[in-house]
């Protein structure tokens, strides 16, 4: 057997658009990890016009934002992120119950 690398195809449209299977393959995701991250808040922009879009340069600048000097760093970095959503989906549970009560 050989250790060969393989390269995806992706696909990026003239205007620099590419689908979340394209997107998912440019950044060595899958594509339901990347429809996961985007639920979660925490993957790249995303224009959602019928069908899911992503741009080449905000999937770069998203690769770009997660650099890190040491796992350590990453870790406090990923916590912060976990943090952070949990507030927002409190708030936005708290502001449905709001609503929804006479």
């Amino acid at each position: 057997m050989s250790d060969s690398l393989v390269t995806p195809v992706v696909i990026v449209l003239p205007d620099g658009r590419m689908d979340r299977k394209n997107a998912a393959a440019y950044l060595g995701l899958s594509a339901k990890t990347l429809a996961i991250k985007a639920s979660n808040g925490t993957g790249p922009k995303f224009i959602k016009r019928g069908r899911v879009w992503y741009r080449k340069a905000d999937l770069d600048a998203w690769l770009n934002g997660a650099e890190v000097r040491s796992t350590a760093q990453a870790r406090y970095l990923n916590h912060e992120d976990t943090e952070r959503w949990g507030n927002l989906r409190q708030a936005n549970v708290a502001v449905r119950c709001a609503q929804t009560k006479p």
